[in-house]
């Protein structure tokens, strides 16, 4: 006879919480010698190959105001469009190179910004090639399982227009809110990517 398994059911999901940082950056937080340093803060090693980036922006809710007690990670291949660890299969990616990041935002301004690399394009799961992109995951206070979006870069047009995942997106005019904008600082590529949580602009999330 087939046991029940009622005893197993998932439990329920939690908000993030105001202590989300504790656990994960606790030095951002003046909580020194738990790590020398938060894990996913260090920066990009000078061997990493690729081209320089910076990617910056704010969290927004839906009345407009800025979060400051989010938490973003960032993943994404090398400049190759390899990604690092055991399941690339296609070559190696660059050794120097994590592939993530993790960071708070500032609890004065809300701004979050990330030293990197441009990626490389990486294929789709049909083989199609994607459009270079950085995968964002976000979480906060009132939200109750993380949020998953994509941002892409203003200056792959082409690349864009050909890629197999936002080919898929229904509502095109919902696409620009995945869209990061470029401008130079201090000769260094930046991208202004702002992650709308709800309201007009909302950014598209995936179910991932």
């Amino acid at each position: 006879m087939v046991q029940k398994l009622g005893r197993l059911r998932e439990s329920p999901s939690q908000t993030a919480g105001p202590y989300v940082h504790i656990g994960t950056n606790p030095n951002f937080i003046g909580i020194n010698g738990v790590y020398a340093a938060d894990l996913g803060s260090e920066p990009v090693p000078a061997a990493v190959k690729g081209e320089r980036i910076v990617v910056t922006g704010h969290v927004i809710d839906g009345g407009g105001n800025l979060l400051k007690d989010a938490l973003i990670e960032i993943w994404q291949a090398d400049a190759d469009g390899l990604y690092p660890g055991r399941g690339e299969h296609r070559g190696t990616a660059d050794p120097a190179f994590t592939g993530w990041a993790r960071q708070p935002v500032d609890g004065v301004t809300g701004l979050y910004r990330f030293e990197t690399i441009k990626p490389g394009s990486a294929p789709y799961f049909d083989g199609r090639p994607m459009a270079p992109h950085i995968t964002f995951w976000v979480v906060a206070r009132g939200i109750n399982i993380g949020l998953h979006t994509r941002l892409y870069f203003e200056d792959e047009e082409t690349a864009n227009a050909a890629d197999p995942v936002l080919g898929r997106i229904e509502h095109r005019g919902r696409i620009p809110t995945l869209i990061a904008t470029r401008s130079v600082e201090s000769g260094v590529p930046t991208y202004t990517f702002d992650i709308h949580l709800q309201g007009e602009k909302e950014t598209i999330f995936f179910d991932i």
